[in-house]
């Protein structure tokens, strides 16, 4: 039987991960990068340990996890091979480190979230509508734990106002969802929409979040103004041991929640599916990520472990 082609490999691979709804971008740019490299390393046969630790090893990924990632790439990759080449190699997990290194999140506290929006409103120019814009966008981040790309390409249609819910369409893992917001936080994007619908007039763009222009406020544009808020506020400033980032407005909403819940007397374990279905994760393990032992949560985990150790026979000695 003639031996099939990586190229003819990759393509059915693909094909069939797509049929089965998976989102393959990331993968089909990696694995194309992958085929680049072997052809102009003049490999022929069967996808081979050296070959896919050789490409592995060439990433310039400045994070040190690079390497790690495509090998993480290629595994199941090359697991799909092996069914049609039994001469295929399959790398050994973790041959090259961990492929994702979880950074400490900064946990911000209300007063500092306070600060940051604040700060957002004295943003250039004062009064304008680049200001509301960042300092809405957010709030919003902070009130609802969004990934900064979805509140960003909401839509005017996506925003209701009148029930209180965004519609997050097809992000990461082509999921969608309705993602219900508290009065307060409807009360604040109204503000918004009637401000910025007296600066920019008609427009015809959809996007929900603009600047003075009427054009889309971007992920870039966003991320410059959080480092001039972050430049002006003492605590998010360098040498502070994690620096605050605006995907930790995420891990902070998560956290809060968290320590709401537990407050309240909910049962955790029954509601963290909620809470990771509102975030938007396939699995519950994925909101595991953004959960922190903050001193809060741990006072209360320290409590409730003191109340269940003195129901036992005479407590802990």
């Amino acid at each position: 039987m003639r031996r099939p082609s990586l190229v003819s490999l990759v393509e059915s691979y693909l094909k069939m991960r797509r049929a089965l709804g998976v989102d393959v971008r990331i993968v089909d740019s990696q694995l194309r990068k992958f085929l680049r490299y072997a052809h102009a390393m003049g490999h022929k046969g069967p996808l081979t340990l050296d070959l896919a630790v050789r490409w592995a090893s060439a990433s310039t990924s400045a994070s040190g996890v690079g390497p790690a990632r495509r090998l993480e790439v290629l595994r199941p990759f090359a697991h799909y091979c092996q069914s049609f080449d039994a001469h295929t190699e399959v790398p050994p997990a973790h041959l090259l480190g961990p492929a994702h290194r979880r950074l400490a999140p900064f946990i911000y506290s209300e007063e500092q979230v306070e600060e940051l929006l604040l700060a957002a409103a004295r943003l250039a120019p004062v009064g304008g509508l680049r200001p509301l814009t960042i300092q809405t966008v957010l709030g919003l981040l902070a009130s609802t734990g969004l990934r900064p790309t979805e509140a960003l390409r909401l839509t005017r249609d996506d925003v209701d106002l009148d029930a209180n819910v965004l519609t997050i369409r097809k992000t990461k893992f082509r999921k969608s969802r309705l993602v219900p917001i508290h009065s307060t936080v409807a009360s604040v994007l109204l503000r918004y929409a009637q401000k910025r619908d007296q600066i920019v007039g008609n427009t015809s763009e959809p996007v929900f979040f603009v600047l003075a222009d009427g054009k889309p406020l971007s992920a870039k544009k966003l991320e410059t103004a959080f480092h001039r808020i972050a430049h002006a506020l003492p605590w998010m400033r360098p040498p502070i041991h994690r620096p605050a980032r605006l995907y930790d407005l995420r891990h902070t909403f998560a956290c809060r929640r968290l320590l709401r819940w537990y407050s309240e007397g909910t049962d955790v374990q029954n509601a963290l599916p909620a809470l990771s279905t509102y975030l938007g994760h396939v699995k519950v393990t994925s909101t595991y990520w953004y959960l922190t032992g903050t001193t809060e949560l741990m006072a209360l985990a320290g409590g409730r472990f003191e109340q269940f150790a003195g129901h036992g026979q005479g407590g802990l000695t």
